[in-house]
């Protein structure tokens, strides 16, 4: 027991300096004025219509991103869970293949790709196609909040799947059940765990994002992670930057424990 307390050491250090502390210090400026005193206006801040308004523009993009990643991650998800040749580990790794690659390198991949004169109207020019204007967009902000987590989608839902037991689908097969019965009966409520993981680990840093907007975005778009951002490295404002950063933690925790929630009661479930 002593060994194992010993062995979690350097864990713990790691965790209280780079997380608990942090936090606690998010916590203190965000209940603090700049003289000291308690306040709960970095709080009511997020009333302020341009804070509530970032907010809401971050929930809708990143609520769309999560719908748009898990349309394409579960049809893929389940293709790879039923094909048991070597063509699969390709594709896996095609799609882990760009998590290797530093994350602002990827956007500013994208963003030329995206450019009015970039890879894709080149594209467009080449086969008579009009010319898209997606650079400095939502289209654009959605596009690569897409791309940057569609991968954290995919392993989840394709882990969930390959634990199916397939016995379960042969004997399903066996009593006479069609493949659309399977999917909706079996498949679809066992594969549900991974679905809520999938959903959790893209909309949690979809909603706190801020670099793919200044790159794609060109700060026309204002999202919250954005506005606190700003608060920390421009304005210095801690405090308000700080407030904010509360209320948008409560707002995902709350997220995440209605998910959890959903996850614990339905998981298993074979019943529609």
């Amino acid at each position: 027991m002593n060994k194992r307390k010993l062995l979690a050491g350097p864990y713990l250090i790691w965790a209280i300096g780079f997380i608990i502390l942090p936090l606690l210090m998010i916590i203190y400026y965000g209940l603090t004025s700049p003289d000291g005193g308690f306040t709960l206006e970095n709080l009511s801040a997020i009333g302020d219509s341009i804070h509530y308004k970032a907010l809401g523009q971050s929930l809708l993009i990143a609520f769309g991103s999560t719908c748009i990643s898990l349309l394409i991650a579960y049809p893929l998800a389940y293709i790879l869970s039923k094909n048991q040749g070597s063509k699969k580990d390709i594709i896996i790794m095609l799609f882990i293949l760009p998590m290797w690659i530093n994350f602002l390198l990827r956007v500013l991949a994208l963003q030329m790709i995206l450019a009015n004169t970039g890879i894709l109207n080149g594209i467009l020019n080449f086969f008579g196609l009009p010319s898209q204007h997606l650079l400095y967009t939502r289209t654009a902000i959605l596009i690569g909040m897409t791309y940057d987590y569609l991968p954290f989608m995919i392993l989840p839902i394709y882990n969930a799947m390959c634990k199916i037991d397939r016995d379960l689908i042969h004997a399903a097969a066996d009593l006479g059940a069609g493949s659309k019965l399977i999917f909706r009966k079996i498949i679809l409520p066992l594969s549900m765990p991974g679905v809520i993981s999938g959903i959790i680990m893209v909309f949690v840093p979809s909603i706190s994002e801020f670099a793919i907007a200044d790159i794609l975005g060109g700060s026309k778009i204002l999202l919250i992670g954005n506005v606190i951002e700003q608060e920390f490295s421009l304005t210095n404002n801690w405090h308000l930057g700080s407030g904010l950063s509360i209320v948008l933690m409560v707002f995902i925790f709350i997220s995440m424990a209605v998910m959890n929630k959903n996850d614990a009661e339905g998981e298993g479930q074979m019943i529609w």
